[in-house]
């Protein structure tokens, strides 16, 4: 399936932005190149979390893995342009799936292990997805059983593939489908028989992520080969990670964060990448301790515990671990100088989006640590020049978003905006999306909101956000889709959704409530009607609630989420507030 228009394809490849080079042949080249070098382990923890039985697999053990599910795909009749829907823990078997489909033509659409009937039914339905990948478990929540429950809703999916201990009844597994053994020359050539059956080009889409903005529905993000490709590179240029390097990702391997450093910079540098779900200290520290790492990325609120709990560390040898990555919420000037005084780590500031709006804080480009945790380089405007390869390749502005006015002096806060190849085409199947969300020129509307610093005018700094979402822990949700859930518990009259500033996670979501009738709901209550009657992802559920009589709202009726904001601010712990 190629989304790209042919003239999008034609400048981006005339430049040399673009190639031919798909994952597919990468993976190839991976196996015959270091066919017994360590490719990827699974977190120590996966039997506790999934039932699944963790491995670590050579470069030649995944390509037998992949030729597993590239005939188990085959099998079931799927091909290039079918959807498929993986809803897995971080494991070994998604780096198969991502491989296989880039060998097949399949399209992956990976979800979240949080999302629950409410987001997965939009989602089948979106991409017409007739096979799903789903966990008999994570944690004590059934989730292949949930699947079966409400296939009914799901029209499209012809069958429920199970992984992990105790499958229910009514989904199937990959038992009839052992691991193949071949010799190195004949699995490499038997794997390369299938993009050459399919007609797969690095123009195709690869995977539809999911992403929440002021819309109440989850959007898809097409990206394909190409686009991927330049995602990976811009890892493996900040991060500085080398060729073979050793890898330890803790973020959820379905969105641009890990699938970015997980399956392309990996990809990218032949490395070893060691998986973990979810986010455990403890054990984050013990795989530390037990793989001398390269390179890394982790939270802001992780940096500090580590930084402040310095004795979780004995033993842990980092002297190899150079760079990592962080992002996802302000980062404090003070942690980024600590790591490097203490550690001899520099710390790479990111920003980013599933739509590939990006930018990278490295010290080869802004050297100076506080500046680092404050700022981004002002990629993409003429005058500037910057180390980062996808540095002049891409173009941004700054826009007000009043006036449209292109802004270029300092003091100005401006919605961000993106042009280039690493900026997808569209929302999957949703014209109406793809329309707002670009402006008359072409350029992607971020919704982030920021103003021009630095002596030269060379650095951009994040203010806020223009679009009304909260991030918790590095998801987005969405606030309009939560107050529409809200609305509908027979306790609520009104509610608004707001962020609240949270230490560990960035923020946590915040629900302001006008009571129905003289007995108000209860915190559990709502979470209870989000959860149990509405099948909602259990990270969307409100964290906090207020009590008023009234939200305050402009002259034309508009809901004042600022004022909501600072009159509520960060008070209290995550419970309960009443008025």
């Amino acid at each position: 399936m190629i989304l790209v228009p042919e003239a999008r394809i034609k400048e981006f490849t005339a430049r040399g932005w673009w190639g031919e080079q798909t994952l597919g042949d990468l993976f190839l080249d991976r196996i015959a190149r270091h066919p017994d070098r360590l490719a990827v382990a699974d977190p120590p923890n996966l039997f506790a979390l999934a039932g699944i039985e963790p491995r670590d697999l050579s470069w030649v053990e995944l390509g037998h893995e992949v030729l597993r599910f590239a005939r188990f795909l085959k099998a079931r009749g799927l091909g290039r342009d079918d959807v498929i829907v993986m809803q897995w823990p971080n494991c070994v078997s998604q780096h198969a799936v991502y491989l296989a489909c880039a060998l097949t033509g399949v399209i992956v659409t990976p979800v979240p292990v949080q999302y629950r009937a409410h987001e997965i039914v939009q989602i089948v339905a979106r991409t017409r997805a007739r096979l799903a990948l789903v966990a008999a478990r994570v944690g004590g929540f059934p989730l292949a059983a949930h699947w079966v429950e409400h296939r009914a809703s799901l029209p499209t999916l012809e069958s429920v593939l199970t992984l992990g201990d105790s499958p229910p009844a009514g989904t199937e597994s990959l038992d009839g489908f052992e691991r193949p053994e071949l010799e190195l020359a004949s699995l490499v050539a038997t794997l390369a028989s299938f993009p050459d059956e399919a007609g797969v080009s690095a123009h195709d889409v690869l995977t539809v992520c999911w992403t929440s903005g002021t819309e109440s529905a989850p959007k898809g993000v097409p990206r394909n080969h190409n686009e991927w490709l330049l995602v990976g590179r811009s890892v493996i240029d900040a991060g500085q990670v080398a060729e073979g390097a050793v890898m330890l990702v803790p973020f959820p391997f379905v969105n641009m964060a890990g699938i970015s450093t997980s399956l392309m910079a990996w990809l990218m540098t032949g490395a070893t990448v060691h998986q973990h779900h979810p986010f455990n200290l403890d054990v984050f520290i013990d795989q530390l301790r037990q793989h001398p790492t390269d390179y890394s990325i982790a939270a802001p609120a992780v940096l500090s515990l580590l930084l402040k709990e310095p004795d979780r560390l004995e033993g842990v040898d980092l002297s190899r671990l150079r760079r990592i990555g962080s992002g996802g919420a302000p980062l404090p000037e003070w942690l980024v100088e600590a790591f490097a005084s203490r550690f001899g780590i520099e710390v790479v500031n990111y920003f980013g989006s599933n739509e590939g709006a990006a930018l990278s804080s490295a010290p080869q480009d802004v050297p100076d640590r506080r500046h680092r945790a404050r700022f981004f380089p002002r990629v993409g405007v003429p005058g500037y020049e910057w180390s980062l390869s996808n540095s002049n390749k891409i173009s941004t502005r700054l826009v007000d978003p009043e006036s449209g006015e292109v802004i270029s002096e300092a003091g100005r806060t401006g919605e961000l905006r993106f042009k280039g190849p690493t900026i997808f085409s569209g929302y999957f199947r949703a014209p109406d999306l793809t329309a707002a969300a670009f402006d008359s020129e072409g350029y992607y509307c971020t919704g982030d909101l920021f103003d021009i610093a630095g002596s030269r005018l060379e650095y951009y700094r994040f203010v806020g956000r223009k679009k009304d979402i909260v991030i918790r822990g590095g998801m987005n949700i969405s606030t309009e889709e939560v107050e529409g859930l809200l609305s509908g518990h027979p306790k609520v009259r009104e509610a608004a959704v707001i962020g609240v500033p949270d230490e560990a996670l960035g923020e946590r979501v915040c629900a302001v409530v006008v009571a129905r009738g003289d007995d108000p709901p209860e915190l559990s209550e709502l979470v209870r009607f989000l959860r149990e009657d509405q099948s909602v992802a259990a990270y969307k559920c409100p964290e906090k609630l207020v009590l008023v009589d009234e939200l305050p709202r402009n002259p034309l009726g508009k809901v004042l989420k600022r004022t909501l904001r600072e009159r509520i601010g960060g008070a209290g712990s995550p419970e309960e507030i009443q008025r």
